[in-house]
């Protein structure tokens, strides 16, 4: 698919997870794959359009690429903010996601969302801009493309 830009504004929100979805359905997955997809994106780009730009004070863009190949659908998300690697935040703990939703502490379910969601997560910072990376597993496909029947 065609790479797209937006504004790093909530605005953009809508716009991003309409894209994903587009190259969800272009990548033949299923309602599941492409919501945890859509859920998985939408929070990192959140985190980048309300820390990385509104907090620090700056404006910025949102660079979203989808590639389809064989085996899998990426998703490249790239911004201008602070050096941030989710991976490197403290995710919450299997006995504090048991808790009542009052006693949990704050913060951390949306990356833990974000990176259970999909197949394949990673960061990486490259030529200034941060880069996350989502990765969803296709569906097996017959030798003419089209999905298979299991």
């Amino acid at each position: 698919m065609q790479p797209k830009s937006f504004s790093g504004t909530l605005d953009s929100l809508s716009l991003i997870r309409e894209y994903v979805g587009s190259a969800a359905g272009a990548a033949g997955l299923d309602k599941k794959a492409t919501y945890e997809l859509c859920l998985a994106v939408d929070e990192i780009a959140t985190n980048i359009i309300l820390h990385g730009y509104k907090e620090a004070g700056r404006s910025g863009v949102l660079d979203v690429r989808a590639d389809i190949e064989n085996r899998k659908l990426t998703v490249t998300l790239e911004d201008d903010g602070e050096p941030f690697d989710p991976r490197q935040s403290k995710l919450p703990e299997s006995e504090e996601l048991l808790r009542p939703l009052e006693e949990r502490p704050i913060g951390g379910l949306g990356l833990f969302l974000a990176v259970q969601g999909v197949d394949e997560f990673k960061y990486e910072r490259a030529g200034g801009r941060n880069r996350n990376v989502f990765a969803v597993y296709r569906p097996s496909t017959d030798q003419s493309g089209r999905p298979s029947q299991r």
